[in-house]
């Protein structure tokens, strides 16, 4: 089923990979030698991003087909370490997108990127590092030996307390050719990222729902002071969920 999303103030419907083949994502390198970072987010109504502790709870095949095309136009994803355990990640793409890169002339998979400093060993139980030509490029202040299960891993160490988000993004446009970059978050990630100003675009997804509770919201740590700004590019519905682009204030 082609799910179908309506641009609002504006007349006509398109379907996730129209809209997000609008927005160019990979057609563009980011500022200062980095890739163009678009962090996507999908929270409740009320600003959680989580049920029951996964952000799967919160989601539709909207919402999941506006995330696979993101996946299939970026060069890479960024994932921090927490998100892909407590998400279960197992594979990126399906067949049909992996084709279409194909065809493109792009690798079948992006590379999949996380940050662990201390690096954290249940990165490693995971399926996706059991995926035959997955390439995954893990950066960590680490020294302890990992290994991938049949993905493609290259590990990046850094002396303890040098690793930046800055480096890490300078060294996949200079080393692996990374010119966009999709950041799935979690909230953590999300917040160090826009606190260095490294995020060009964010598509965040308002799910119809309340949650409350003690769950997360899309980011979380110190408050920014003053707040960060943002200028509102696209807004698109599909059902009852919200879907908004938004560009960093410069």
């Amino acid at each position: 089923m082609t799910e179908v999303f309506e641009q609002l103030a504006a007349a006509g419907e398109v379907d996730a990979t129209e809209l997000i083949g609008r927005l160019n994502f990979g057609q563009s390198d980011g500022e200062q030698g980095r890739p163009r970072v678009i962090a996507a987010m999908i929270g409740s109504a009320d600003g959680r991003a989580a049920v029951e502790g996964r952000a799967g709870g919160l989601g539709s095949p909207a919402d999941r087909a506006v995330l696979r095309e993101l996946r299939c136009s970026a060069d890479a994803i960024l994932v921090g370490p927490a998100t892909l355990i407590d998400e279960r990640y197992s594979s990126l793409l399906d067949s049909d997108h992996r084709e279409r890169r194909i065809a493109a002339g792009l690798p079948a998979e992006p590379i999949a990127v996380t940050v662990s400093r201390r690096f954290n060993p249940k990165l490693a139980e995971l399926e996706l590092f059991a995926q035959q030509g997955q390439r995954i490029v893990l950066y960590t202040e680490s020294d302890q030996p990992i290994e991938a299960r049949g993905a493609e891993l290259a590990v990046a160490r850094s002396a303890v307390g040098e690793l930046t988000l800055a480096g890490c993004l300078e060294d996949l446009r200079a080393n692996y050719g990374v010119r966009s970059l999709l950041s799935e978050g979690g909230p953590t990630l999300l917040r160090a990222l826009a606190a260095d100003r490294l995020v060009d675009d964010f598509i965040f997804t308002v799910a119809p729902l309340l949650v409350a509770g003690s769950a997360p919201t899309l980011l979380t740590g110190e408050p920014f002071e003053p707040p960060l700004g943002l200028e509102l590019g696209n807004v698109w519905r599909s059902d009852s969920f919200l879907f908004l682009h938004y560009t960093r204030r410069r």
